[in-house]
């Protein structure tokens, strides 16, 4: 085997499940542009792609807030083209999208919380510069195939579980209205102009390369983080709260899945998982495969508790009955491999000294 090949096996954590062998062929040579390409699932999306034979392009601003880290795709970097720009950049996206097959466009603001404390970033980010990329892909590339990263976020509290796509939204936050917004822009222009789009929303995904240095992108990065450095990790109220979660392969999956059909061309899909936990329990789990430490309940902060979702899992029967999609690493084994990743590269995702 090759070093470019030991290279490419080495980012790849579970096999490509045999049913969707057909991403060889839809991928193979295609030219593809990620968005957000340097952070947590565009980097895990970027290696599947180098695997698949596609010619793959990142963007990133590299903003440190916002989880871009150039170590995540470094078993691949000589297989991939890197774009330091921000999707708020007009004239950037418009050069960027032109001869491109398809579009992955994971960017976005993902902190609840930075929403609320500074909503004017957000609403750039995941709403205005959704509209600036549509009308990009309208006018110079409008063959293009685009698949939206958006979010449970939009359903705010559920008024019935599990959480279907025809349930109410209504979101708790301004993170979940300019999620919405972004991927209503989705929508309109595929009715509107026939842009090739589709829309996924993406409840807890986690696993290797997701930003765990603090709470913006995930509770469950810092939980990791805390174990690692051999602290207690928090759970707030309660921890009776019920979450499902998707391992980041299998949100690869989903993503490449959706990218392949033109079936998916203006739909809107959950994803979910069949094992969903309540926050206290997640956080025994995950202190009993770490193999020492603890967990503490502490009273929920007021500005978190403000918008708090409460229980969430999604009903993904919809994408799963006209694509074969199931997530096929369950949550103990997804764990594992997060706890294992982090234990031997945690040097380059947080510094030893940051609170």
């Amino acid at each position: 085997m090759s070093s470019k090949e030991r290279r490419i096996v080495a980012f790849e954590t579970h096999p490509s499940l045999s049913s969707f062998d057909f991403q060889q062929n839809a991928f193979k040579d295609r030219s593809v542009l990620i968005t957000g390409g340097l952070g947590f699932i565009g980097a895990n999306l970027a290696g599947r792609l180098a695997g698949l034979g596609a010619k793959a392009t990142l963007v990133d601003s590299l903003i440190p807030e916002y989880g871009g880290n150039l170590w995540n795709v470094e078993p691949i970097r000589d297989q991939i083209r890197i774009n330091i720009a921000d999707v708020r950049d007009e004239h950037a996206m418009k050069y960027l999208i032109q001869g491109q097959d398809v579009l992955f466009n994971l960017a976005g603001q993902t902190s609840h919380l930075d929403s609320m404390v500074n909503p004017y970033p957000d609403l750039e980010i995941n709403a205005r510069a959704q509209l600036s990329i549509l009308e990009a892909s309208r006018k110079f590339n409008p063959k293009l195939k685009i698949v939206f990263a958006s979010t449970r976020q939009v359903y705010g509290k559920p008024q019935y579980l599990p959480v279907d796509e025809r349930h109410p939204l209504h979101p708790v936050d301004v993170n979940g209205v300019n999620k919405l917004a972004g991927e209503w822009y989705h929508i309109v222009y595929h009715d509107a102009y026939g842009l090739r789009t589709t829309v996924l929303r993406l409840t807890n995904t986690y696993g290797p390369r997701m930003r765990v240095k603090d709470a913006r992108q995930t509770f469950l990065g810092i939980w990791i983080r805390r174990l690692i450095e051999g602290k207690p990790v928090l759970v707030f109220g309660d921890g009776k709260q019920v979450r499902d979660f998707n391992y980041v392969d299998d949100v690869v999956d989903a993503l490449l899945l959706s990218a392949s059909s033109d079936d998916s061309n203006g739909q809107i899909y959950n994803l979910g998982a069949e094992d969903p936990i309540a926050l206290k329990d997640l956080a025994v789990l995950l202190v009993q495969l770490h193999g020492r430490g603890e967990h503490q309940l502490v009273p929920f902060p007021d500005d978190r508790k403000a918008i708090d979702i409460g229980d969430y899992y999604a009903d993904y029967r919809r994408f799963r009955s006209q694509f074969g999609w199931r997530p096929m690493v369950d949550l103990q084994e997804g764990l594992k491999r997060t706890l294992e990743f982090y234990r031997q590269h945690a040097k380059h995702y947080w510094n030893s000294d940051e609170s």
